[in-house]
């Protein structure tokens, strides 16, 4: 076989083990962490997936050492708890039998640890800033403690059957503190020069080394940089990588301090692929030893070509996995048009912190792993019906398929999509328009019937004499009662690609909501003078936290912001608004983009209601929220057929 990808699917040696290829699961924490700080079962699930795509390595992310000090509600590793042990030692398990190389993150959270607890901090120093909690600074036996700690729980990681440990010495957490110039303001053996900010950090591979013996994989996690005020740059970053190379077995390069600027250690949809990449490039020219990059990876072709052109070895994926746990699998067999690609929407991230628990925009089985990897077979095949071509009928209609039911997707317009179809030539958003193509490839291979141009009604159904209708009809552009409003220069937002010679070069943009920010800002990413006028308080409220703050963060300095101000009228001049103070104010623009919102096709959704013996509502149909809802209503519609 010829391999697409020949570079990205050779195995490696690191330390006493191979891995399988260079595509890496980066660590990712868990769901459910028990009382005791071990790993759950569905947490083993969440793992095992990965290993089953063909991923190389699987890290379980951030097991705390020291508790005593870092207190955060993450994996702890004490053998001496009962029922701890055992948990460590089945994910291993669950790991290994698919042919990965199980590994582990040890981590302290120094100052960060659980940042939003209002708990004691400790670091390497007493700094405090303003918007930070206040620190107390470690004791040298204290130091001691920790060193110690990092190689007992190393020891019972490896007793547990883990075959590869990471340090995790980046991302601001506490050996990175001691590393850095803003954190580290000790006079002791601990710090005061360079040589001596790295004391703790070798003490602590030292440890791990004396505890895991000879040739078993050590990986150490750094910030090439620091990307804040008072941190080291790659100078600094380099030497770092000089000074733990003797001791280590893959030097893992991420970038940032991600809990001061976390869309640095977690690249947003507004940078481009494997954004962090050139650091591991630069730091590889001055190690030998084998390096690892990490940061917005997941397209084939740019990892093929960071691999073949030396400028890392090893390449890890978190989100990209997420999406996708099938991707080094299917870049293995040569289906990477097949690929479902990470929409950097940080869904992922905001479901842990909010409640506990993980989701992707994209991928239903994430953080529900234990319920099952496998699509099972219907036991009496159906004919289902799905009206709509959005991302709720189309995941209905891909599982629908897979389940061996005659599955028919009619969409009203001309091409699949629904929604997502606003998002072409935006190129931030361009894997939220690639994903119905994706789709549509995958329901084409398994013969679904797709029927464009054909609305979808009750006698049409009864036609057809379908078992199950999945109605995923989606909704509709909300037009506020303005007048005006229907004039020529008022774009709906979803047309603002198929219209875009209209727009002319002053835009004000009406909504200040996901849909409306993000075509603020391709706006001005077009050279347009925008304006948001907002009648709330505050923008992008129906955003996760992650991603409303990268987007706040994107339009800052590009995109004027009238919030509170509410539209009262449209001419040719441009949009009248009330503002705060109850004056009324003329906004001028040659285009006004509406973007205030979406209302659920709740009407035409009714029609259908008695369409067929089973009928489900997903997605905005039934009421409007997002895009991962409706693709997991789509998803356990199918598996209820």
């Amino acid at each position: 076989m010829i391999r697409k990808f020949p570079h990205l699917c050779s195995p490696i040696q690191i330390g006493n083990v191979t891995l399988r290829n260079r595509m890496a699961s980066a660590p990712t924490g868990g769901t459910d962490v028990t009382p005791e700080g071990g790993i759950g079962r569905r947490s083993t699930a969440f793992y095992e997936l990965k290993a089953k795509g063909c991923a190389a390595v699987v890290t379980v992310g951030e097991v705390v050492v020291h508790p005593e000090t870092d207190n955060s509600p993450l994996f702890h590793f004490n053998a001496g708890t009962a029922g701890v042990m055992g948990g460590f030692h089945y994910t291993a398990d669950a790991i290994s039998r698919h042919g990965a190389i199980p590994s582990l993150e040890l981590s302290h959270g120094g100052r960060y640890a659980a940042f939003k607890q209002n708990t004691t901090k400790f670091g390497p120093s007493a700094v405090q800033a303003a918007d930070e909690p206040e620190v107390i600074e470690l004791s040298q036996s204290q130091i001691k403690e920790i060193v110690d700690s990092y190689g007992r729980v190393a020891g019972f990681a490896k007793r547990a059957g883990f075959e590869m440990l990471m340090i995790h010495g980046g991302h601001g957490w506490l050996i990175n503190q001691f590393l850095s110039p803003r954190h580290n303001k000790r006079t002791d053996a601990y710090g005061g020069n360079h040589e001596k900010r790295c004391r703790f950090a070798l003490e602590v591979i030292e440890s791990v080394r004396a505890a895991v013996g000879k040739g078993f994989p050590i990986e150490f996690r750094m910030s090439g940089v620091e990307s804040i005020d008072g941190g080291y740059g790659l100078d600094t970053g380099i030497e770092i990588a000089k000074a733990v190379e003797p001791y280590i077995d893959l030097l893992h390069v991420s970038a940032g301090s991600h809990h001061i600027r976390f869309t640095v250690s977690h690249p947003s949809a507004f940078t481009p692929h494997g954004t962090n990449a050139w650091l591991a490039a630069e730091i590889k020219k001055h190690v030998r030893v084998p390096v690892a990059a990490v940061g917005t990876l997941g397209d084939p072709a740019k990892m093929e070509e960071l691999i073949a052109t030396g400028q890392a070895d090893v390449l890890y994926m978190a989100r990209s996995l997420l999406a996708d746990p099938y991707l080094p699998r299917k870049v293995l067999e040569n289906r990477d048009e097949e690929i479902i690609s990470c929409l950097r929407c940080f869904t992922c991230n905001a479901e842990r912190g909010i409640n506990e628990t993980r989701r992707c925009a994209l991928n239903p089985q994430i953080g529900r792993e234990i319920e099952g990897f496998e699509i099972q077979p219907a036991p009496r095949p159906r004919k289902v019906i799905i009206a709509g071509g959005g991302p709720g009928g189309l995941e209905a209609a891909l599982i629908s398929a897979q389940r061996g039911h005659e599955t028919i997707l009619c969409e009203k317009t001309d091409r699949l999509g629904g929604i997502t179809k606003c998002e072409e030539g935006v190129p931030f958003k361009a894997a939220m328009f690639r994903y119905p193509k994706t789709m549509e490839r995958l329901l084409r291979k398994e013969n679904v019937d797709i029927r464009l141009s054909t609305p979808v009604t009750a006698e049409y159904v009864e036609r057809e004499n379908a078992d199950v209708l999945i109605c995923a009809i989606g909704s509709e552009p909300l037009v506020p009662p303005l007048p005006g409003i229907e004039g020529e220069n008022v774009i709906p937002v979803q047309d603002i690609y198929e219209r875009r010679a209209e727009i002319g070069r002053r835009v004000v943009v009406l909504g200040g909501g996901i849909a409306g920010c993000e075509a603020a800002l391709h706006m001005a990413d077009c050279g347009k003078t925008v304006v948001i006028a907002e009648m709330r308080g505050e923008l992008v409220t129906d955003a996760n936290e992650w991603y409303r703050g990268a987007l706040l963060e994107e339009m800052t300095g590009r995109v004027e912001i009238k919030s509170g101000h509410a539209g009262v009228k449209i001419d040719k001049s441009g949009l009248y608004c009330r503002t705060p103070e109850g004056d009324e104010v003329l906004i001028a623009a040659d285009t006004i983009i509406l973007a205030a919102g979406q209302r659920a096709r709740k009407e035409e959704a009714a029609a259908l209601r008695d369409a067929a013996p089973r009928v489900y509502q997903i997605g905005d149909c039934a009421s409007v929220k997002d895009m991962t809802n409706a693709i997991y209503q789509g998803y356990h519609a199918a598996l209820d057929v």
